[in-house]
């Protein structure tokens, strides 16, 4: 899979998107969220961030946390449904670790997936960019250039054991 460039924005290749501009990395049962790249750069310098707390349950829309910025604060939407098992407690210390990082360092949550299959009602990166830049058109009334760029790792090479959505036999 390729990582994506919309303008000035980064949508990397092997995660699940929602229209809120969460993401959803998925890889054995478990989905690492956190918010996109367009989202940490609409909301700017982030000073705090309210996580879950591990062993919460979550339905697939719910608040998982809210973000403060500079400019105001936002929710952030669980993209799954499932059980926190893990936070990002470093952005306790460091919230702009999501500006700094949002797909990697600024991860917010793992959580153990109670329907996997919910992952197939989620956006590709292809479709989150063609909505990045439909969005990005309608705000700044300018066309947008979706580039993309290799990465190394696809999505077809991982073991369905790995992506934990495997058909039970």
């Amino acid at each position: 899979m390729e990582d994506i460039y919309v303008g000035k924005y980064l949508v990397k290749g092997d995660r699940y998107y929602t229209k809120d501009h969460e993401w959803a990395y998925i890889k054995n049962g478990k989905a690492q969220i956190g918010i996109t790249d367009y989202a940490q750069k609409l909301l700017g310098d982030i000073v705090y961030i309210d996580l879950p707390q591990e062993g919460q349950t979550v339905d697939a829309g719910d608040t998982i946390a809210n973000i403060e910025s500079v400019k105001n604060v936002a929710p952030v939407y669980s993209p799954l449904t499932g059980t926190v098992t893990e936070v990002n407690n470093q952005l306790t210390d460091e919230p702009t670790l999501i500006n700094e990082d949002p797909y990697d360092a600024g991860w917010i949550a793992i959580l153990e997936l109670s329907d996997p299959t919910e992952v197939e009602d989620l956006m590709t990166a292809e479709d989150y960019a063609e909505l990045l830049a439909e969005i990005i058109k309608e705000e700044e009334e300018q066309e947008v250039e979706i580039e993309t760029e290799e990465i190394e790792e696809s999505i077809e090479n991982i073991p369905e054991k790995e992506l934990g959505y495997e058909e039970e036999k």
